[in-house]
C-alpha cells in the first residue's frame, strides 16, 4: 500500500541519514588574506566556530604566493580545534601543476586542523577539468579524498572523467537563473550521476559584482535566497555543504567581516564604486547555529531568538545600473535589465521559539508583513519579505507577541542617494538582532518531519503539488516548498 512505502521509505532516508558524517565548509579566499597576521586568522575561525561551520575550503591560485598563510591558518586552526582544507583554484592562474599539489597535500596533510574524510584528506578545486588526470597520481600518492567542482561541465561529464577519479563532487551553482527563486533541479542532476557517491551543495547568500578588470559585471537573484536555500538543504540532505562565500567581497557574497586591509580584489578590478565599504554581512550568520544543526544532527535547541534582515539601500530605478546584467552572457545565459531580477523588498528571516507578527517600517511608514515560510510546529526558521511601495528612510523590522515587540532591529536608511557617478549598488545591506530565552526551544527532529508541500515546472506542478501534500516528494521532479 501506498502507506506501508511511505513507511518503509521514511525507515530508509532515517537510516541513510543516521550512517553519514555530514559537515558545513566555508568557501575562504586565500588571495583576500595577504596580509593576515595569526591574530587575523584566529578571529575569523573563532566567528565561523560561533556560527557552527566545521571548515573552510582555502581558495588557492596557483603562483599566488600564499604559503606564508597556509600556515598561518593551519596554526591558528590547530589551535582553535578548527579545520581547514584545500580548494585549488586552476580558473584564477591557470592550471595547477601537479607537483605543486602534490607538495602543499604532503606538507599539509598531517595537520591535526586537516580536514578528514573516511580517515582521507579532504581536497577540491574550483574547476580545472582539463588537469583531471593529474589526480590519479596525486590520489595515489596522498591517499586524498577527492571532491572538485568541475561545474562547466555538468554533473555526468565531471564523474566520468579520468576514468572516474572524483570521489564525490561539488557544484558551483549556488543561484537562480533570471527572475526566477532557487530551486533544487541541479543538485538533483548531480545526486542522479553521482549514483551514490557524495554530494557537496552549493549555499550563497547573494551574488553582485562590478570588476572591469576581471571583465565581471553582472548579478544573479539574492533577494530570498539565503533563507530559502538553507530549506533546500534541509531537503535534499547532501553529504557536505559548502557556502559560497565567508570572504569573497568582490562578488558580494562574503558572510565573514568586511576587513579593509582584505579587499585588495576591488583594488585589482577597477570597480568603479566601493560596493562592498559599509555594507556588512554579519547578519546572515545568525541563523547559520539552527540551520547547521538542524541538517548536520537533524535537531537543535534555540538558546535565544535571532531576527536578520536584508534589502538593497536604494530603489532599483533610483541610480545607473552601471551596465550591470542580470545573468551573464559569458556563463551562456540570457540577460535579464537588473531591475527585473533584483526585487525592491525588504526581506527578514528569524529564528523563533513561537509564532509571531513580523513588521517593517520605512521612514516612518509601517507594513505588517506576512512569513512566506515557517516551522510546522511553531519552533525554527521562519522567512518572508515586504516591497519597498515606493518608500525611502529608516529601516525598522519588528517581531511582536501578543501586541507587544519582542524581538526589533534597526537599518541604514532606503534612499536615492547613489553611488560614485550616479551608479547603483547592487550589493546588499544586512543587519540582525537578537532576543531572550525559548520556553521550549527544541524544533521538531529532521527524523520526523516529511515534505508537504511542493511544485515543479510546467506541467509538472500540480502532479508535484498533489504528491508533495502526501508526503511524497521525489526530488528529480519536484521542488519541497515546505
Amino acid at each position: 500500500t501506498a502507506m506501508r512505502f511511505l513507511c518503509v521509505l521514511a525507515f530508509v532516508l532515517t537510516a541513510f541519514r543516521q550512517a553519514r558524517a555530514k559537515a558545513v565548509f566555508a568557501h575562504f579566499m586565500v588571495s583576500n588574506a595577504q596580509n593576515y597576521t595569526l591574530s587575523d586568522w584566529a578571529d575569523e575561525i573563532k566567528l565561523a566556530q560561533a556560527a557552527h561551520i566545521d571548515a573552510f575550503a582555502l581558495n588557492t591560485a596557483y603562483d599566488q604566493g600564499d604559503g606564508r598563510q597556509y600556515d598561518l591558518a593551519f596554526s591558528a586552526a590547530s589551535s582553535a580545534g578548527f579545520k581547514l582544507f584545500f580548494s585549488f583554484d586552476y580558473a584564477g592562474n591557470g592550471p595547477w601543476p601537479a607537483s605543486e599539489v602534490l607538495s602543499i597535500l604532503k606538507k599539509f596533510k598531517g595537520s591535526s586542523a586537516h580536514f578528514l574524510h573516511n580517515n582521507k584528506p579532504f581536497v577540491s578545486t574550483f574547476e580545472g577539468p582539463g588537469s583531471a588526470s593529474d589526480w590519479i597520481n596525486i590520489k595515489a600518492q596522498t591517499n586524498c579524498y577527492f571532491v572538485p567542482d568541475w561545474s562547466s561541465l555538468g554533473a555526468k561529464p565531471a564523474m566520468e572523467l579520468a576514468g572516474g577519479v572524483a570521489d564525490g563532487l561539488f557544484a558551483w551553482s549556488a543561484w537562480p537563473w533570471g527572475n526566477k527563486d532557487m530551486d533544487t533541479f541541479v543538485d538533483a542532476s548531480y545526486i542522479t550521476y553521482l549514483s551514490g557517491k557524495p554530494y557537496m551543495m552549493p549555499v550563497s547568500p547573494w551574488f553582485y559584482t562590478n570588476l572591469p578588470g576581471y571583465d565581471k559585471n553582472w548579478l544573479w537573484r539574492g533577494d530570498s535566497l539565503w533563507a530559502d536555500r538553507w530549506g533546500q538543504v534541509l531537503y535534499v540532505q547532501p553529504e557536505w555543504v559548502e557556502i559560497i562565500s565567508w570572504n569573497d567581497y568582490g562578488e558580494s557574497h562574503y558572510i565573514g567581516p568586511v576587513r579593509s586591509k582584505a579587499l585588495g580584489a576591488m583594488r585589482t578590478g577597477r570597480a568603479p564604486i566601493d560596493f562592498v565599504a559599509d555594507m556588512p554581512h554579519d547578519g546572515w550568520r545568525e541563523i547559520l547555529p539552527f540551520a547547521i544543526d538542524m541538517y548536520v544532527r537533524n535537531i537543535t535547541t534555540i538558546a535565544s531568538e535571532k531576527l536578520v534582515f536584508w534589502y538593497r539601500k536604494q530603489p532599483a530605478a533610483a541610480c545607473d545600473s552601471g551596465m550591470t546584467t542580470g545573468n551573464t552572457a559569458s556563463q551562456l545565459q540570457l540577460e535579464f535589465a537588473p531591475t527585473d531580477v533584483s526585487q525592491d523588498r525588504v526581506f527578514y528571516a528569524a529564528v523563533l521559539g513561537s509564532s509571531a507578527t513580523v513588521s517593517v517600517t520605512i521612514g516612518g511608514i509601517t507594513q505588517t508583513g506576512t512569513w512566506s515560510k515557517s516551522p510546522e510546529d511553531g519552533v525554527g526558521l521562519y522567512s518572508g519579505s515586504v516591497p519597498f511601495n515606493g518608500n525611502l528612510g529608516d529601516v525598522v523590522v519588528t517581531i511582536s507577541r501578543g501586541g507587544g515587540s519582542t524581538l526589533s532591529g534597526s537599518g541604514v536608511a532606503i534612499s536615492a542617494q547613489c553611488g560614485t557617478g550616479g551608479l547603483a549598488n547592487w550589493n546588499a545591506w544586512v543587519g540582525s538582532a537578537s532576543g531572550g530565552a525559548v520556553a521550549d526551544p527544541t524544533p521538531t527532529s529532521m527524523d520526523d518531519q516529511v515534505c508537504i508541500n511542493g511544485t515543479s515546472i510546467d506541467s509538472f506542478s500540480g502532479l508535484c503539488s498533489f504528491a508533495c501534500s502526501l508526503g511524497y516528494c521525489p526530488l528529480g521532479a519536484c521542488l519541497c516548498t515546505a
